[in-house]
């Protein structure tokens, strides 16, 4: 166990390299940087020489080598460098806004789970029934719409008609943080509320529930104490992966509702070429979704002792 984790931690270190040449790379291929962003809309004529001087003085105006290898030793040692916008530290800046981020994270996994796993087990357990179509009809549509879509729609009706939750955020932190929850639980709700039915199906056709059921084991039992159990290896996967695209931020929700999180502060660095915010976005990401991963192979060891790490057995 301790090989393979400090094994998979070492694989950490080129995928951050690589992934950070890459999307260092690619923001310089688009063109335009903090600089003109910023004289561009500063509704005054300004000089070359004066953007050039502004341009070397960040050192925008060295090789892209040189300024990706600048970044990268800087990182390494700590320092992520400072906003060219706000002329603030990166990593202070970055960490700041991740209490925000990790707080809907929580509460949008926890209503997801709250409504999913009953919704999910109610619709295989009343399978081709009434309840089971309202289900999958229900958690069709949920999965359908984009969160946008169902940002504004909540927004219509429990904000601006009802009059319930601000539109945007505010200071009354626990009424701010429900539109968003809901908006990301709708459609993540609606995905796992089918994989948990597809999953549960499939384990309610084995033949250790058969066997169960002929032996006269309480439906309930059997659900709750044996096919939960050989289901959690789905679930926990699907979590995992919402878990690692939520704690990176997510960008269209946090925007709409002025939720100060990482997300949101992606997309203004990205809007403002930012660079040294984004590139400590990216990073973020990187070992977000690295290290989620790694807690996932974890906890497959310790629910299913079938499950080798490093490929030694099934």
């Amino acid at each position: 166990m301790r090989k393979y984790v400090i094994r998979r931690l070492l694989q950490l270190i080129p995928i951050l390299i690589g992934i950070t040449f890459l999307s260092f790379g690619m923001m310089r291929l688009a063109g335009g940087d903090a600089v003109t962003y910023m004289y561009e809309n500063a509704g005054t004529a300004v000089s070359q020489e004066i953007i050039d001087a502004a341009r070397a003085e960040y050192g925008l105006d060295k090789p892209f080598l040189v300024q990706y290898a600048a970044w990268l030793g800087g990182m390494l040692t700590g320092d992520m460098g400072e906003s060219y916008v706000s002329h603030k530290d990166v990593f202070d800046t970055f960490v700041s806004k991740l209490p925000a981020t990790m707080l809907l994270t929580l509460s949008s996994i926890i209503l997801t789970v709250l409504i999913a796993v009953p919704l999910g087990i109610l619709s295989a357990v009343k399978h081709n029934r009434w309840v089971d179509y309202v289900i999958r009809f229900l958690s069709f549509i949920g999965n359908s719409m984009p969160n946008f879509f169902a940002a504004l729609v909540l927004m219509y009706f429990l904000s601006i008609r009802l009059q319930i939750f601000p539109v945007i955020t505010t200071d009354n932190l626990a009424l701010s943080l429900v539109l968003p929850t809901l908006t990301l639980a709708l459609s993540m709700a609606s995905k796992y509320t089918r994989q948990v039915r597809a999953t549960v199906l499939e384990e309610l056709n084995k033949d250790y529930v058969t066997g169960a059921r002929a032996r006269g084991v309480r439906g309930s039992v059997i659900i709750w104490k044996s096919v939960m159990k050989s289901s959690m290896l789905t679930i926990i996967t699907l979590l995992a992966l919402s878990i690692g695209s939520l704690l990176g931020g997510t960008a269209i929700v946090e925007n709409i509702f002025m939720w100060d999180g990482v997300g949101k502060l992606a997309v203004d660095s990205i809007t403002m070429r930012d660079y040294p915010m984004i590139q400590a976005y990216v990073a973020w990401m990187a070992m977000i979704y690295v290290l989620v991963n790694l807690v996932t192979d974890i906890i497959y060891h310790f629910l299913d002792p079938r499950v080798r790490l490093g490929g030694d057995g099934a």
